[in-house]
């Protein structure tokens, strides 16, 4: 579940007018409970973008996540409203259907109630599954600050405010997502295993099911607490 990375840079060029985007940065894909290497790919950037211009793609970590079970990796899904055609990620609104916010917070807790640290976050991350959002982008934006914030990460972080360049019309950043087994697809193009690759922590259903890479970032919180930065 290796999530990578684009780099870009500020400006615009002179004959064509785009958004250019390299070394000098990172552009995330904008996630729903991003995976650890989300992070490390964010806490060892200079300057980040959070992308949020390019078309929404079904069954991606826009908008899901993994987590670990006692039964193995579990995926949860925000449910989002249906759109006609391509719609950028930013415009995409979550949908109230099935209960969601409850099923997601009964499936956190019962699979990390014993874990070290989930009653010491627990506070934190309850609002996001009582309180209502509107559009997809800003809940898992906030959702990010409060993991950053979390974490120690003390970086800005930017929307993209146009298109991504050199992919194909109608391509977006997230790709094909499958299951956190070590035969993942990149969720951006351009995998780079250095900043994918991420130490084995502690994990309650290790001795179960073996480790399970690059989960959403709450596993590595719940577990590992505030020194889960050490892994970044």
């Amino acid at each position: 579940m290796n999530t990578l990375s684009h780099s870009f840079v500020k400006g615009e060029d002179s004959g064509s007018q785009v958004h250019a985007r390299e070394a000098e940065g990172t552009v995330l894909p904008c996630c729903y409970l991003a995976p650890v290497s989300h992070y490390r790919a964010y806490n060892r950037a200079d300057e980040v973008q959070l992308e949020v211009c390019d078309h929404f793609v079904k069954q991606t970590l826009r908008n899901r996540c993994w987590i670990d079970s006692p039964n193995g990796p579990l995926a949860l899904t925000v449910p989002v409203v249906k759109t006609e055609g391509k719609t950028l990620v930013r415009d995409i609104r979550i949908s109230d259907h099935g209960n969601w916010r409850h099923q997601h917070w009964v499936a956190l807790e019962s699979s990390y109630r014993q874990s070290p640290f989930f009653e010491y976050y627990a506070d934190d991350f309850a609002p996001f599954y009582e309180k209502k959002w509107d559009f997809l982008a800003d809940y898992n934006e906030e959702l990010m600050s409060l993991v950053a914030s979390l974490l120690d990460i003390e970086k800005p972080v930017a929307r993209t405010t146009r298109p991504p360049l050199n992919l194909p019309e109608g391509r977006c950043l997230a790709a094909k997502q499958v299951s956190p087994r070590g035969d993942l697809e990149g969720v951006v193009e351009g995998a780079s295993m250095e900043i994918a690759a991420v130490a084995p922590y502690y994990q309650m259903f290790a001795s179960r099911h073996g480790f399970l890479p690059d989960l959403s970032i709450v596993d590595l919180l719940f577990n590992e607490g505030p020194e889960g930065v050490l892994w970044l």
